[in-house]
Order: C-alpha cells, then sequence, then structure tokens
C-alpha cells in the first residue's frame, strides 16, 4: 500500500514489501531433470535414439512422474563432459534422446538447458513453449533464430509475429510521437538489435544476402506489434514470440495463449527475477 509507506516514511518508519505470497524461485518448475548413471551405462544410453523408463529404473525413484516434454538429463561424475539430454514423449512413455549437434541459423546451444529449449523450439508438434531464465542466457535469441528458419527456409509458419508487453524500468518517459511503430521502437529495441545480430550473421549466411528486418517487416513476414491490441483476433500458422512474459497477470497469458489459431506455436520467454509489473 503505497499511502502507508509514505506515512510510515514521514515518521521514519522503515518499511518492506509484502512478499507472502511470492513463491521461492527453487520451487518453480524448471523443465529439466537431473540424474546420475553410470560411465558405462552412460555411453550405453548415449548411442540410442529412445530410452525407455524400464532402463532407468535403478536410478530413478519409483514415485518421480515426468511431465510432458520434460528434460532428462543424465550425466556421471566420473566422465563430466560428457552428458545425454533426452525429452520425455508422453505418447510412447519414453525418452527420446537430443544431438549434441544440433544448432540453427548460425546459432549453437552451449549448455544442456540451451540444448533442451532449442530440441522444443524446433519441434512443431510442440504448440507452446516456456523459456525461464536469468538474462543473458539467450532465451529470445534462440526463440527468435528459430523462427526464422522455419519461416524462411523449412515454410513452417508463414509469418513470425514478436511482442512484449510495455512496463517501464523506472520512471516512465510520458507519451511519445509518431505512429503505432514510432510509439512501439523504444520498447521494441532489443527485438531489433536480436534480428539484427541475427541477420548478420555470418555463419548463417552461407554466401547469400539475407533480407534486413526492415525489409522483413515491410514484406509482413515479421510483425512487432503490441499486445493490447490482440482480444478478440485469431492466429493461425503463424511463429509468435511473447517476449518478457513475467509482466503479464494470469488473465493476460490466457487471453494471448487463447488468441492462438491452427498451426501457430506460442514462445513464452521471461525471467521471474525481473518483473515490473506492480500487479504481479
Amino acid at each position: 500500500d503505497e499511502n502507508l509507506r509514505t506515512k510510515a516514511n514521514t515518521l521514519n518508519v522503515p518499511t518492506i514489501a509484502y512478499q507472502g505470497r511470492r513463491k521461492d524461485d527453487s520451487s518453480l518448475y524448471s523443465g529439466i531433470r537431473r540424474c546420475e548413471v553410470s560411465k558405462k551405462k552412460l555411453r550405453s544410453l548415449s548411442q540410442q535414439s529412445l530410452i525407455s523408463t524400464e532402463e532407468l529404473q535403478a536410478e530413478l525413484d519409483d514415485n518421480v512422474e515426468f511431465s510432458p516434454n520434460q528434460g532428462l538429463l543424465l550425466n556421471c561424475p566420473e566422465v563430466p563432459e560428457e552428458d545425454v539430454l533426452a525429452i520425455y514423449d508422453q505418447g510412447k512413455s519414453k525418452f527420446v534422446t537430443v544431438s549434441k549437434e544440433q544448432g540453427v541459423w548460425g546459432i549453437r546451444p552451449r549448455n544442456p538447458e540451451q540444448r533442451l529449449a532449442l530440441a522444443l523450439l524446433n519441434d512443431p508438434k510442440i504448440s507452446i513453449v516456456t523459456l525461464s531464465g536469468k538474462a543473458g542466457t539467450g532465451k529470445t535469441l534462440l526463440a527468435l533464430a528459430v523462427g526464422l528458419q522455419q519461416m524462411m527456409v523449412e515454410n513452417i509458419y508463414s509469418r513470425m509475429l514478436v511482442s512484449r508487453p510495455i512496463f517501464p524500468m523506472g520512471r516512465d518517459l510520458g507519451y511519445l510521437p509518431g505512429d503505432t511503430q514510432e510509439k512501439l521502437a523504444p520498447w521494441m529495441q532489443p527485438i531489433f538489435d536480436n534480428l539484427e545480430l541475427l541477420i548478420n550473421n555470418t555463419s548463417a549466411k552461407k554466401g547469400s544476402k539475407r533480407d534486413s528486418y526492415h525489409e522483413l517487416m515491410e514484406r509482413g513476414m515479421l510483425v512487432v506489434e503490441p499486445l493490447t491490441y490482440i482480444r478478440g483476433r485469431s492466429i493461425p500458422n503463424q511463429h509468435m514470440i511473447v517476449d518478457e512474459s513475467q509482466n503479464l497477470t494470469p488473465h493476460e497469458m490466457k487471453t494471448i495463449v487463447s488468441r492462438a489459431g491452427e498451426g501457430t506455436k506460442i514462445v513464452l520467454t521471461g525471467d521471474p527475477n525481473q518483473i515490473d509489473n506492480t500487479d504481479v
């Protein structure tokens, strides 16, 4: 309560924000579970494309349950540089191993978490992906790289739609001049920075000239817009990225997810430690 805090400050009474309902970060779903196995078993499993739960019965607790598309990282203390990453396929009741050689648009993952994220983003059968991580972990970069690849090279999606909630860090600068795109430019600059990095990536060009993100926007293949006007829309066959989604309320999140039409993939990126919305 701001009024109560103001009164307390005038009386030199220290105050702190109420954290009663805030969950500890360690209790949040991480999307990946770690398990230690013997060196012999690790190298044996690394040669398989599918791993049954029976093969891991000795290492996994009897009561452990895996969520659909949850990651499992197998490693051995004897060989810390080796590991096996697999994704739980609920339909097959098996784990599908993830290749270490995967990459997209000249971008390669640097750790198991990025490998898992890239595998989930690359799978068109998975219609919604949430990426949660600290600043600088590559959430937005990976989402945009896969979006460009699947839209421009693989032709899975007809368009890439990118948006983020508009919440200032600190004091707001007030009203901005210009049309919708000009008003949005300062808020969307982090998106443009990542797009420019990807499109100018020399390892992804392969001798051919890539379109700039300005050209993609002019051709309607890339749309950057606010979430304000999304209610009532139906968005089919698009790769939809919502950046900084930690600032969305549950009601806003439900509204966004329900806008997805047939063939659309939604990618939500965010960091619970960077919440600027006081209502969340």
